[in-house]
C-alpha cells in the first residue's frame, strides 16, 4: 500500500510499503525518480538534488559519455540506488524499453522529470525542415513518448508526480528559436491538459520554465554577451542549474501537494 513517512531529511519523501507474505517482515522502499537527459546541466542537477532527498534515481541518456559513471558514483554516495537507462526519447520503442527497464530494476517510477531537450537555433527563413522536426521530436514528442509509457504505472498506483521542463521562450517566444519556442510552448499545453486528465488519480503534473541558466548550452556565449543578458534580468544574474533543481524538488514534495497544472518560471524576473 502507499504511505507517506517522515525520514531524517528536511522533506517528506513518499515511500512505498511492501509486506512480505510471512506477515513478519515489512520492507520500506524509497521512491524512484526517472529523469530524462540527465547526464549534464539541469538534468544532472535535478538527479543529484533528488538523490539527496532519498530518491532512487534512473538516469536516461542517449549516448555514452565518460561523465556517466562518475555521476552514478556521485549519486550512490547519497545511499540510494542509481541506474543508467539508455534510449532516445524521440523514439517511442526506446522509451517503452527504458521505462520498463527502470521499473524492473528499481521497482517503480514515482517521479518523472521530462528534461531531455535540444536546440537548433536559426531564423525561420534559413531553417531546414529537418531542424524544425528534430527539435519538436526530441523536446515535445519525447515528452509525450516517455509520459505515455510511465502514466499507466502511475494510474495503477493512483499516485505520481510529473515535472516537465519547458522554457520562458515557450511563453514569450524568441527570435531565431521558432522550433524551440514551439516545442516548449507545446510542453506547457501538454502539462496543463494532462494535469486535468489525471488529477483524480492523485497524479500531479507541473512544468518549470527556466530563463537564462548557466549550463554547457550557455557556456559558448562570450562574457560580454552574458553580462548584457544579466543586465536585462531584474535579479541581475543568470540562473544556475541548482535554481531549477530546487523548483523541481519543491514540486515533487508534499509541500506542493495542492499544486497541479502550473508553470513555475525560474527566470530572475525576466517575464512578469
Amino acid at each position: 500500500m502507499e504511505k507517506e513517512t517522515i525520514i531524517s531529511r528536511k522533506e517528506t519523501v513518499p515511500m512505498k510499503k511492501e509486506t512480505v507474505l510471512s506477515g513478519k517482515k515489512e520492507e520500506w522502499i524509497m521512491s524512484v525518480a526517472l529523469i530524462t537527459g540527465a547526464t549534464r546541466g539541469i538534468g544532472k542537477a535535478i538527479a543529484i538534488k533528488l538523490s539527496k532527498e532519498g530518491y532512487d534515481i534512473a538516469i536516461n541518456y542517449r549516448k555514452e559519455n565518460e561523465e556517466l559513471n562518475e555521476l552514478k558514483k556521485e549519486i550512490e554516495q547519497n545511499n540510494v540506488k542509481c541506474e543508467l537507462v539508455q534510449g532516445d526519447v524521440s523514439i517511442f520503442e526506446d522509451t517503452e524499453r527504458f521505462v520498463k527497464e527502470t521499473i524492473e530494476k528499481l521497482g517503480s517510477i514515482d517521479v518523472l522529470v521530462n528534461n531531455a531537450g535540444i536546440t537548433k537555433d536559426m531564423l525561420l527563413m534559413r531553417m531546414k525542415q529537418e531542424d524544425f522536426k528534430q527539435v519538436i521530436d526530441t523536446n515535445l514528442v519525447g515528452t509525450f513518448n516517455v509520459t505515455k509509457n510511465v502514466i499507466s504505472y502511475m494510474m495503477k498506483a493512483r499516485s505520481g508526480n510529473i515535472v516537465n521542463i519547458s522554457s520562458v521562450v515557450g511563453i514569450s517566444g524568441n527570435s531565431g528559436q521558432t522550433n524551440y519556442s514551439a516545442s516548449k510552448a507545446g510542453i506547457i499545453g501538454f502539462t496543463k491538459s494532462l494535469a486535468k486528465e489525471v488529477a483524480s488519480r492523485n497524479i500531479r503534473v507541473n512544468a518549470v520554465a527556466p530563463g537564462f541558466i548557466e549550463t554547457n548550452m550557455t557556456d559558448v556565449l562570450k562574457d560580454d554577451i552574458k553580462e548584457e543578458i544579466s543586465k536585462n534580468i531584474p535579479l541581475k544574474r543568470m540562473g544556475t542549474a541548482d535554481d531549477v533543481a530546487n523548483s523541481v524538488k519543491f514540486l515533487v514534495s508534499e509541500e506542493s501537494s495542492y499544486i497541479t497544472g502550473q508553470v513555475i518560471q525560474v527566470d530572475g524576473g525576466m517575464l512578469m
